[in-house]
């Protein structure tokens, strides 16, 4: 039984899921650096946002993080409504999720904080959008710097962090930088033309048919086998081949058990990624507050995530130049990090926050501000971001296409209510949208067709019917109406739907 029949999901919260979306209106006066810059500040209600993003970023999203309330009970942030009912929480997490897995792409991932507040609940919803099957890991953030001795019972030192795959099968997570400290611990101490090297132990718990012989040592000492209950991990064949290849190392004395030498310039490229992340490698809660000092001149956001932490998930999820997205943006941080990391990202933050915080830290982004991972990539400064607002609503109160829609808002609803697919904010504005498996899609609205007439070349006549590009298949071309008979319309393979009645959400 789907988890939604435990909790109480309204028609409202359904229909908001579905409904089709509005507009986003740019804010010239709030836009910063380069004027084509694809990076997006989103001011307005994440799930009308996200709505309104999907006809042209659907599928298109590498990699999402997102850092919604926690709802801790406990009080009430500024920023966000951190006390309201488990039931609530749950049902307003749930259709962003169904929303976000839209926008990710095959090879994306997403990236979820939480505490134990709602972690638990969480995971069970976010198994049953994703599917067990695309759950990743449960990673642990090690948050606090110090202890909390004022607990009453424990000292509650992380986070949680879910990573989901949109398909596990196709989802590759980059390497992890290797640290310094990690390359201390290669040494040559038989000063191999190959460079430093770590010793690592040939014998295992696991079975192996060849895993069990005598070997003897360059001094001649015999070893009548692997340690108790152990086995060696290569064969007899292959200890002899690495050995005269001065791979094996048996000790100063050439006395020891053999070991492999791993050489520093075999891993150099990185470590997968592991499940607990040390404060060390992806900062804590007191460095994200001072970054926020630093930049607000005070500790103007409750709970900031530190830039290292950041880093560390968009190393692992995305590549320069991909898309990243955080839907719950708060103090920037996951837009700023992308920035200078050279990703390009969407970030959507309500209310006047996404201009009194999120807005002032990313034009110093932009302007090379020094402080968090900026050192890290040399960040000078650069690029530069749109800032957008929610708009009007495609459709109004009736149901009719609003006063005012361009072509291509519409064009971009019909292709994604049809397809599931986005469709580019830089495609050509005539009236064949495109081809998708198989068929055809057309749209005449706007007086597309540069038809001066009443209705602008928007009815389907003979006329305008050879004024369209052709296209060998089954066709669905949207209109105010059509004056061809059915018979002819079936002759030709198209499919009439009538704007706006015909215009679904998908």
């Amino acid at each position: 039984m789907p988890l939604l029949s435990w909790f109480n999901r309204d028609a409202d919260l359904t229909r908001a899921a579905l409904a089709p979306y509005r507009l986003l209106e740019p804010v010239a006066k709030l836009s910063h650096g380069e004027e084509d810059s694809p990076n997006m500040l989103i001011e307005g209600d994440n799930l009308e946002a996200l709505k309104a993003l999907l006809p042209y970023y659907a599928g298109q999203v590498k990699c999402i993080f997102i850092d919604p309330p926690y709802n801790t009970q406990s009080a009430v942030s500024e920023h966000y409504d951190d006390n309201i009912e488990h039931s609530q929480w749950l049902s307003m997490i749930y259709p962003r999720l169904e929303l976000l897995k839209d926008l990710l792409a095959e090879e994306g991932s997403i990236w979820i904080t939480l505490d134990d507040n709602e972690a638990h609940y969480f995971k069970v919803i976010a198994d049953e959008i994703f599917q067990r099957k695309n759950f990743i890991a449960n990673v642990i953030w090690r948050k606090n710097y110090s202890p909390k001795s004022s607990a009453r019972h424990f000292s509650v030192d992380h986070d949680h962090l879910f990573v989901y795959a949109k398909n596990a099968e196709k989802w590759i997570p980059n390497l992890v930088p290797r640290t310094a400290a990690q390359d201390k611990a290669y040494k040559n101490q038989d000063n191999d033309p190959r460079g430093p090297w770590k010793a690592s132990d040939l014998s295992a718990r696991n079975s192996y048919s060849l895993g069990i012989y005598p070997v003897t040592t360059p001094s001649g000492r015999e070893i009548p086998g692997p340690p108790p209950g152990r086995y060696w991990s290569i064969s007899k064949a292959k200890l002899e081949e690495l050995d005269a290849d001065n791979r094996i190392w048996w000790g100063k004395d050439g006395n020891s058990a053999p070991s492999l030498k791993r050489f520093l310039t075999d891993v150099k490229q990185g470590r997968v990624p592991q499940t607990y992340w040390h404060y060390d490698e992806a900062g804590h809660t007191q460095d994200a507050k001072k970054e926020i000092v630093s930049l607000f001149g005070g500790d103007v956001f409750g709970t900031p995530k530190p830039e290292k932490l950041m880093q560390r998930v968009l190393e692992i999820g995305s590549a320069p130049g991909e898309l990243v997205l955080d839907s719950f943006l708060g103090s920037g941080t996951t837009a700023a990090v992308a920035h200078k990391m050279g990703r390009q990202w969407i970030g959507i933050e309500m209310g006047e926050h996404a201009r009194t915080h999120c807005q002032p830290r990313l034009v110093k982004v932009v302007d090379g501000e020094q402080g968090g991972v900026s050192k890290d990539f040399k960040w000078k400064g650069g690029g530069g971001f749109r800032f957008y607002k929610l708009g009007v609503p495609v459709f109004d109160e009736d149901g009719h296409i609003r006063e005012g829609i361009r072509f291509e808002h519409l064009a971009a609803h019909v292709w994604f209510a049809e397809t599931g697919t986005a469709r580019s904010t830089r495609a050509a504005k005539k009236p064949f949208l495109g081809e998708h498996h198989g068929v055809g899609y057309y749209l005449l609205f706007n007086g597309i067709l540069g038809d001066e007439s009443k209705t602008g070349g928007n009815v389907l006549t003979k006329r305008v019917l050879r004024g369209l590009e052709p296209f060998d298949g089954p066709k669905v071309i949207y209109g105010e109406s059509c004056d061809l008979p059915k018979e002819r319309l079936e002759e030709l393979q198209i499919t009439f739907k009538q704007t706006p009645y015909d215009i679904k959400a998908r």
